[in-house]
C-alpha cells in the first residue's frame, strides 16, 4: 500500500489507509508512506508494517519525489503480489513497478485531486488494473477528466462503529462540526451565518467546531462580526477520544460542504457524516458532491442548499426543535453505518485486489505467504 497520507497525520484518507491496512487479513501488507518526524511511536504501535520516505522536510515536490523513490526501492525489495495506491501522486512509482515487475495495481480516486491534477489522473487511471472511486460524484469527475479505466469499482469509505450505550447530552442544544479549517468548501462560513438564524429560534443553541487550520482567524473574526461569538467554541485539534465524546454528546452534526467553484472539486464522500450517523446523530449537509452518497435526505439527515445560510439554519433549528425527527434520523444513520463498517469495506477492497492476481498466485501455497496470508 502506498499512501502520502497516513497517520499520525489527521484526515480522511489517512484514516482510510490505516483501517484498510489493518483489516485486509488476506494480505501481508507493507505500507510505504511519506516521511514524518512524529511518526515513530505511531508506526511502532500501528499494527502494520510501515516504511517511511527518508525526506521529511523541503517543498511538497521534494517530499513527493522522495516518496516515489522510496516506493520503487521498497517494491524492488518486497516484491509484492499487488499494489494499492491511495493517491495519484505516487502513480509514477506504481506505474514503474507495474512495468518492471508486472505487479497488478489498484488505484484510489477521491475527488479534489482529479480537477487539480487532470493529466496525472488520466495517467494513473490508464496504468492501473482497477480503479476505486469513493462516490458517484468522484466517478463523474474521473469521467469528465477523460479517463477510461478498464475496471472501475465504487467502494465507499468505512466507519468505526462506536460501542453501544447512550452518552450524557450537553446542557445547551449543541451543533457540532468536525473538519480541518483549510478548505472553504467545507462551509464553515455559511454555518457561522446560519447560527444567527438558529439562535433566533433556539436562543440557547451553541456551535462547537473541531479542527484547526489557516482559516481559523478569519472564521473567529466572522462570528464576532455576526455577534454570535459567545455561542461558538473553536476547539482546534483534539484527540480521537475527545472527538468521539463530542459526537456522543451533541444534538446535530452539521457541515454544509459545497462545490469549490469552476475547475475545483467538492467533498469526495464525507466520512464524518457516516461517523456522526454511527453515533446516532442527525446530519445537516449540503446537497452537493459526495454528500449525496453519504447522507440519505429525509432518512439519515437533511440535505440543503449549501450556499444558503437561511436554509442551513432552518434545517438545524428544525432538528433542535423536533427531537422525535432528530431521533428518527439518528437511529436510521446508526443502522446504515453498520453497512459501512471498516471490516466490510476492507473485505471489498481485498476481494478486488485478489481478483487482479494471476490465477496461480490465488491458489493456496503458490503465492508468497506469511503468518498474515498472501503478500
Amino acid at each position: 500500500m502506498i499512501s502520502p497520507d497516513f497517520p499520525p497525520q489527521p484526515g480522511g484518507i489517512q484514516v482510510m489507509a490505516h483501517r484498510l491496512a489493518c483489516d485486509m487479513r488476506g494480505f501481508q501488507t507493507r505500507v510505504v508512506a511519506a516521511g514524518d518526524a512524529h511518526a515513530g511511536s505511531f508506526d511502532r504501535s500501528s499494527g502494520v508494517s510501515v516504511r517511511r520516505a527518508r525526506v521529511r522536510n523541503g517543498s511538497r515536490h521534494v517530499r513527493l519525489a522522495a516518496l516515489n523513490a522510496a516506493v520503487v526501492q521498497e517494491g524492488l525489495r518486497f516484491k509484492p503480489n499487488a499494489m494499492l495506491g491511495m493517491h495519484i501522486v505516487t502513480s509514477p512509482a506504481t506505474a514503474a513497478l507495474r512495468g518492471l515487475l508486472h505487479i497488478p495495481t489498484v488505484q484510489y480516486f477521491h475527488a479534489k485531486e482529479i480537477p487539480d491534477k487532470r493529466r496525472l489522473s488520466v495517467f494513473a487511471a490508464a496504468r492501473a488494473d482497477a480503479v476505486i472511486v469513493v462516490s458517484a460524484y468522484t466517478r463523474a469527475l474521473l469521467e469528465q477528466a477523460g479517463a477510461s479505466p478498464g475496471r472501475l469499482e465504487l467502494i465507499p469509505p468505512g466507519v468505526d462503529l462506536p460501542p453501544a450505550g447512550a452518552a450524557e447530552r450537553t446542557e445547551s442544544p449543541t451543533v457540532l462540526t468536525i473538519a480541518r479549517l483549510e478548505n472553504r468548501y467545507k462551509g464553515h462560513d455559511v454555518l457561522a451565518r446560519a447560527m444567527v438564524r438558529v439562535r433566533d429560534v433556539v436562543p440557547g443553541a451553541r456551535w462547537v467546531v473541531i479542527g484547526d487550520g489557516a482559516l481559523r482567524g478569519e472564521l473567529e473574526a466572522l462570528v464576532r462580526s455576526l455577534g454570535v461569538e459567545e455561542a461558538v467554541s473553536f476547539l482546534g485539534s483534539v484527540s480521537d477520544d475527545q472527538r468521539d465524546e463530542w459526537l456522543r454528546r451533541c444534538d446535530v452534526f452539521a457541515m454544509p460542504s459545497r462545490l469549490s467553484g469552476e475547475g475545483r472539486a467538492g467533498e469526495g464522500f464525507g466520512i464524518v457524516y457516516l461517523e456522526a450517523g454511527a453515533h446516532a446523530k442527525p446530519v445537516v449537509a449540503g446537497r452537493a458532491a459526495g454528500a449525496l452518497d453519504s447522507v440519505l435526505d429525509g432518512e439519515t439527515g437533511l440535505l440543503v442548499d449549501p450556499e444558503d445560510p437561511a436554509a442551513v439554519g432552518d434545517a438545524i433549528a428544525r432538528l433542535l426543535c423536533d427531537p422525535q425527527l432528530a431521533q428518527a434520523l439518528g437511529d436510521a444513520g446508526a443502522l446504515r453505518a453498520r453497512d459501512f463498517a471498516w471490516a466490510k469495506i476492507a473485505a471489498r477492497v481485498e476481494a478486488l485486489l485478489l481478483e487482479q492476481l494471476p490465477a496461480h498466485a490465488r491458489e493456496p501455497g503458490r503465492a508468497k505467504t506469511s503468518a498474515h496470508g498472501v503478500a
